[in-house]
């Protein structure tokens, strides 16, 4: 079994990340961790491609692979094997593309459980991974929401 798990360094992901350790998974099944960087980018001008626009970017990729190797080590200490992926896009388009490219069996995330003008504005990875998603999601929310 192919299982994908998006993180983003809050703690609903973590939720996420423990959950999948509680689990027993099929014998073989393997762990990719996904996690996304939004390109910097100005309001009027799009992309930063120079300067600080730059350095910052950087900055940012590299807080993202410390958090997909973070992760890797805490799956990897309770028996998983993983790999680990760092991509730049949009978060809902980017898991969807590599969902479909890499025949991923079940994707993993946890919920903001943003509702109203919050998640129109920020959108929602988890709403639309279940929706588009080419298999089964597992969206795991805070303990005690109904």
């Amino acid at each position: 079994m192919k299982i994908l798990i998006a993180v983003d360094d809050s703690p609903h992901s973590e939720r996420a990340v423990e959950f999948v350790t509680r689990i027993r998974w099929p014998a073989g099944s393997r762990l990719m961790v996904l996690t996304v960087v939004q390109p910097v980018t100005t309001a009027l001008a799009g992309p930063v491609e120079t300067g600080m626009g730059l350095e910052f970017g950087q900055e940012l990729r590299e807080r993202h692979q410390a958090l997909v190797t973070r992760t890797e080590n805490v799956l990897r200490t309770c028996g998983f094997a993983t790999e680990g992926r760092v991509v730049e896009g949009d978060p809902r388009d980017a898991l969807l593309q590599i969902a479909r490219d890499e025949h991923v069996d079940l994707i993993v995330v946890g919920s903001h459980g943003r509702t109203g003008l919050a998640k129109l504005m920020l959108g929602s990875v988890s709403s639309t991974a279940v929706t588009h998603a080419p298999c089964s999601v597992l969206v795991i929310k805070k303990p005690g929401r109904r």
